[in-house]
């Protein structure tokens, strides 16, 4: 049995109020667009898609669809057969982009992921030059199957797209489509052959999901449905790559509270134990906090949430939903901290407990 939570004594740098109009520059409530509503019911739509396939897990869904709204990049972490793999599958099939596979394992080399420069031969003219052969990476949504499995050089294959949405070979970028998405699957069950992720590669996912198990009649109801080759198909949502980069646009311009960014940063700067800052919880608690990279993502997974859920603007209400999926899994507990059972996710939960609005 793990000890009692120790209370948070981190001080909110920055005070969060609620009193008084928020400045002009960030209105609290402004008109709803037209691409935000149709933001909002592009989600809806996609919810519907993958609700018609995966029973439960609504929480998951509505985080991946924020994810897909934000242009972020998920890590699905659950146990073997809670629909992962089928989640990502479902919603490349509603969106009918272009999909790709990979099957993380120990074997597999950078260049399996991103592609190779190959010699190529005009057999007319008896001339050779080098030819770039795309990888898998090369689509708009990329499923990085137990992405634990391979190793860190193989990992760090997934860095520059993932960030910059591009690749270097021989001295050459080439881009890849847009919207690009990666949805990676771990499964933190199994310890033999797989590797930890590098903090500097799960900083790059905008949220980390616990996908749990289902309860009792949601169970009953997976126990009774086709398997998933005979599943039937999905409704497709008739969305282009490019409509949806307008729409993460638009999502991405959402108005923000200046009380909503107070609170966002308050939230990051509360989990770094270097400085002279540094709360006395943070300094025992945690090894190593969160980067400006995530007070960044923390603001873009709350607009999506906003837009989901109707809101005109972004409130600390948004803040404290997202605030779990998106800082949890970049936190370094202390060995004293992870001896005592204390999770990224609990440390957060601590966290929101202290740091009021």
């Amino acid at each position: 049995m793990s000890a009692a939570p120790a209370p948070v004594t981190a001080p909110v740098t920055a005070p969060v109020s609620t009193s008084g109009p928020a400045p002009a520059s960030t209105p609290a409530r402004a008109p709803t667009s037209p691409e935000l509503a149709r933001a909002c019911a592009v989600g809806a739509a996609l919810k519907q898609a993958l609700s018609a396939r995966i029973v439960g897990q609504e929480s998951t869904i509505n985080a991946v669809l924020a994810a897909v709204l934000a242009n972020g990049h998920t890590l699905l972490i659950g146990p073997p057969g809670v629909a992962k793999t089928l989640l990502v599958r479902t919603l490349s099939e509603a969106l009918d982009w272009s999909f790709k596979r990979i099957q993380f394992t120990p074997d597999l080399l950078p260049a399996d992921i991103t592609g190779t420069e190959v010699l190529r031969e005009d057999r007319a003219t008896g001339t050779r030059d080098l030819a770039f052969v795309a990888g898998p990476v090369f689509a708009h949504v990329l499923l990085a199957d137990e992405i634990n499995r391979a190793t860190p050089k193989t990992q760090s294959a997934l860095l520059e797209a993932m960030q910059e949405r591009s690749v270097t070979a021989g001295g050459k970028t080439h881009l890849l489509p847009q919207p690009f998405l990666v949805l990676a699957t771990e499964n933190p069950v199994e310890q033999e052959g797989t590797y930890r992720l590098p903090e500097a590669q799960l900083d790059r996912f905008l949220l980390a999901i616990d996908v749990g198990y289902p309860d009792l009649a949601q169970e009953k109801a997976i126990a009774l449905l086709p398997p998933t080759a005979a599943a039937p198909a999905v409704p497709r949502v008739a969305v282009t790559p490019a409509e949806m980069l307008a729409l993460q646009a638009a999502v991405a311009s959402l108005p923000v509270a200046a009380v909503a960014v107070d609170y966002a940063v308050a939230l990051t700067r509360a989990t770094r134990p270097q400085g002279a800052g540094a709360s006395t919880w943070a300094r025992e608690n945690l090894r190593w906090g969160c980067g400006p990279r995530a007070t960044q993502h923390l603001i873009a997974a709350a607009r999506a949430h906003a837009v989901l859920n109707g809101a005109t603007a972004v409130d600390p209400s948004h803040i404290r939903a997202m605030a779990p999926l998106v800082l949890a899994h970049r936190l370094v507990p202390t060995f004293s901290a992870a001896g005592k059972g204390l999770s990224g996710a609990h440390l957060i939960a601590q966290l929101l407990g202290t740091i009021k609005v």
